[in-house]
């Protein structure tokens, strides 16, 4: 079994937990704010570290008065704002256990989410929560209180808290240790009823201390600008701002991504999180204006100039002609899109699904490196990440200080390390099948280089095993189909069939742009999965799909469908990925008419 370790490079206390972080930012750097709020106007009032922890103690001490306990468990269901990361840390100062709950989720999965995890107290965004979750509350004995942010819940619990002392906070504070949980999130479930993976206060520590050892001086240097927008719900989301909050890092938030853009251009951060879908619609969305100014081949000689800027640097030696032109392009395109994300953006981290190695040499040679990561629920978010001085686009690089991964012998991924959860909440099975010898076998299959880079070709439970006995990653593939601007997205079938095929959905934000981009007038999205012109493309973005796998590999056939996969529509999990399983059934009859005539297209 291959197997690569990084030794730890820091040491921590049995009696801490995670509020040891903030306090620590505190003594450490009480001068750099810690936040930037939106005061509505298009400006932005910054927080110093002090204030931020004299609210949070506050707070504490209203959830204290209101007879939370240690060890309670506060459900927090909101959309990425200041005061979800208020409760967050509030909960913990009162020695709870917080619990994240998609602000899009259904009344069922509130139920189970909140039933699993015993949920004494709730904490909601808006009234319209408030009633999804009084509508199920029935069949949730153990909740006590909901409370809504916007109906002034936090001056409430300041209230309500003035008779606490601070003798009695710190005693509940210090109540909870590194061995004890600080949080349960809940997986995707992409399969199943999602799974409460229990991560502790030595989860949180450890990781971000191995994190900010490893990269914060040269990622996040001092006075570095984060601007948050993805849920803070999901594990990517939530160790970031933990990390953020004990370095010396702004954060701001973006509540909701249609004004991104515009944020982006206010704030001005020097670090992104994101997703790879965020960065292909950048791209996309940078060609096709540049395609529909009458610019589409500058961009394409930069766009390969960048690529070739960023594989030479990974070569070690930049040939002058290449510097010349790339210090051309910069002047002429790198900078106006530098600019489109603020100006100042020189350090990215990507994760969820692949990023591709063509959109990590292109973001790197306009100056904007992204460093794509890897990790699960299970493993507190990373478990790689590509070094800032050793980039390798195409890998998630070496795993964290303080870590191991292996590959076993069916190619699985297994890890070990300071992240790895506690075990699944109220759920002793899965807890047992989902490790071996210590070790925590994640269900992606991959590979190691002689370096330690780690790299994912898909996931073991996705694996297609065709009717001639192939198997088939589809991750590979649809990961390439996604890239392109009309692709939305996309599901890779052939599981006990013939040969392999693939359902596309249209990109309804991109159509009209590559429609006019390419002579073709206004049409809806199920003309356009008619239309010749449309199909030629796709097929050539499936062709050149096709040129990364085998014969037997390869999709035979495709058809486009008028009904994209979304969280909303319950075909994405709340971290966008494609719930397959639901995909599959409920588009039976498009996968019946590839497979009617069951010989394989040329």
């Amino acid at each position: 079994m291959k197997q690569f370790g990084t030794a730890a490079q820091h040491t921590s206390r049995d009696d801490e937990n995670t509020t040891d972080l903030l306090l620590g930012r505190l003594t450490s750097d009480p001068r750099t704010p810690m936040f930037e709020l939106a005061d509505g106007s298009g400006n932005y009032r910054p927080m110093s570290v002090g204030d931020f922890v004299a609210e949070v103690k506050a707070v504490a001490k209203g959830l204290i008065a209101s007879d939370v306990g240690t060890g309670d468990v506060v459900a927090i269901m909101s959309r990425t704002r200041y005061e979800w990361v208020l409760m967050d840390w509030s909960v913990w100062f009162a020695g709870g256990i917080s619990v994240p709950i998609y602000e899009t989720s259904s009344p069922s999965q509130i139920q189970w989410i909140a039933s699993d995890s015993g949920a004494r107290f709730a904490v909601v965004e808006a009234t319209r929560h408030a009633e999804d979750m009084e509508s199920v509350r029935g069949e949730l004995p153990a909740l006590e209180r909901i409370g809504v942010l916007e109906d002034g819940l936090i001056e409430e619990l300041k209230k309500r808290g003035q008779d606490v002392s601070d003798e009695d906070l710190e005693a509940r504070r210090t109540s909870r240790s590194m061995a004890d949980v600080a949080t349960i999130i809940y997986t995707s479930g992409t399969t199943g009823r999602p799974k409460g993976a229990e991560l502790t206060h030595a989860n949180f520590v450890d990781t971000t201390r191995s994190a900010v050892n490893l990269l914060g001086d040269k990622v996040l240097p001092p006075g570095s600008r984060l601007l948050m927008f993805l849920p803070i719900a999901h594990v990517f989301a939530r160790l970031i701002v933990v990390l953020a909050a004990s370095w010396p890092v702004t954060t701001a938030f973006t509540p909701d991504t249609k004004n991104l853009m515009e944020d982006l251009a206010k704030f001005k951060p020097t670090f992104l999180l994101a997703v790879p879908r965020v960065f292909e619609k950048v791209y996309n969305g940078a060609e096709a204006k540049a395609i529909a100014g009458g610019k589409g081949k500058i961009f394409s000689a930069g766009a390969e100039t960048a690529i070739a800027y960023s594989k030479a640097l990974s070569a070690g030696k930049v040939p002058l002609t290449l510097k010349l032109k790339h210090a051309a392009f910069d002047k002429l395109l790198y900078a106006k899109l530098r600019g489109a994300m603020g100006g100042d953006v020189s350090w990215a981290v990507s994760g969820g699904a692949p990023l591709g190695a063509r959109l990590a040499h292109f973001f790197r040679g306009i100056g904007v490196t992204v460093l794509e990561g890897y990790g699960l629920t299970e493993t507190t978010a990373p478990v790689c990440v590509n070094l800032p001085w050793a980039v390798k686009p195409g890998t998630v690089g070496p795993p964290l200080p303080g870590s191991t991964v292996a590959i076993d012998d069916d190619g699985e991924i297994l890890v070990k390390g300071v992240m790895v959860f506690n075990g699944y909440h109220n759920n002793p099975e899965a807890t047992a099948e989902a490790m071996r010898d210590g070790w925590f076998r994640t269900g992606d299959i991959g590979a190691l280089d002689s370096d330690g880079s780690l790299t994912i070709t898909g996931r073991s439970k996705e694996v297609i095993v065709t009717a001639g006995g192939k198997n088939v990653s589809p991750a590979q593939l649809e990961d390439q189909l996604r890239s392109h601007p009309l692709v939305s997205q996309c599901v890779v079938i052939g599981d006990q069939k013939p040969f392999v095929a693939a359902i596309l959905t249209l990109d309804e934000e991109m159509l009209p742009t590559w429609l006019k981009n390419n002579g073709l007038p206004e049409m809806s999205i199920e003309e356009a999965g008619r239309n010749e012109k449309v199909r030629a493309e796709l097929q050539q973005v499936v062709d050149k799909a096709n040129q990364s796998v085998s014969r037997a590999e390869s999709i035979r056939t495709f058809e486009i469908i008028d009904t994209d996969f979304t969280e909303e529509n319950g075909y994405l999990t709340p971290s966008m990925k494609l719930k397959r399983n639901v995909v599959v059934k409920d588009f039976a009859d498009v996968i019946d008419k590839i497979y009617s005539g069951q010989k394989p297209p040329a």
